[in-house]
């Protein structure tokens, strides 16, 4: 689902306070509901999730409210939600939180990306313990990259909702993917130190459609001949503390 933009925000030792505590489970797989796999899941960019209000670190996660394409919506804490979003997917699902068990997502590998191998196939992975996350709990672009690729990829779209990233940092701007250099070392925001743990591999849903961006294949195509398919990195949260829109970022 489409997510919000803050201005400020807690980080806690599992990322942004708040971030991807519900998720959609399909109850006939038992996995998680992603847009990672587009053929099960069309639509999912087509919703829209936002907090009731702003998640408070020593407080309960507040309730979330979907927004469904046709322009309805439902709160985490309506009765009827299990039902309301089950019949908007067109499958059996239920809105639900992390829990102890692993949960299982699916991608899909698209056919378009003639680079790639196991095309038209999907595959599942396994969330980290007691989350709803891919890998780890901090996603990080730069505006350096960014530009980078749209001077690679001019006929495309470059906009940092297609990468879904947690931080975008301001860097001056170089013809090279420089988070890859960032990968090992530390950064520190605000009072925030994570540990830049590898490279995001990216995947489909670079090249879906979400709000008035169109599907663009060549998203894909363009980082993985030009990066071998990475574009940004993960990152583990060394410190945790708070961040907020305009902070100074150390690398080191």
């Amino acid at each position: 689902m489409m997510g919000e933009e803050l201005n400020a925000c807690e980080v806690t030792k599992k990322g942004l306070f708040g971030d991807r505590a519900y998720g959609v489970i399909d109850n006939e797989t038992g996995k998680l509901a992603n847009a990672k796999n587009p053929k099960k899941w069309p639509n999912m960019f087509q919703y829209r999730a936002k907090y009731i209000d702003q998640p408070q670190k020593d407080a309960a996660i507040p309730p979330v409210r979907i927004t469904f394409p046709d322009g309805r919506w439902v709160d985490s804490i309506d009765e009827e939600k299990d039902n309301l979003l089950s019949g908007s997917f067109n499958r059996t699902v239920q809105l639900s939180s992390p829990s102890a068990m692993d949960v299982q997502f699916e991608g899909y590998i698209p056919e378009e990306i003639e680079e790639l191998d196991n095309k038209g196939t999907v595959f599942t992975r396994t969330s980290p313990e007691n989350t709803f996350f891919d890998i780890d709990f901090v996603h990080i672009i730069t505006t350096s990259t960014i530009n980078y690729l749209r001077k690679l990829a001019p006929e495309s779209r470059i906009e940092p909702r297609r990468f879904r990233p947690n931080l975008i940092v301001e860097v001056p701007n170089v013809e090279a993917f420089v988070e890859n250099d960032w990968v090992g070392k530390t950064l520190t925001v605000g009072d925030v130190q994570l540990k830049i743990s590898q490279e995001t591999k990216r995947c489909v849903m670079t090249t879906l459609a979400q709000g008035d961006l169109p599907k663009d294949p060549n998203v894909l195509r363009s980082i993985v001949r030009n990066n071998a398919g990475s574009f940004g990195v993960y990152a583990s949260v060394v410190k945790p503390g708070s961040i907020k829109i305009g902070d100074t970022i150390e690398i080191g």
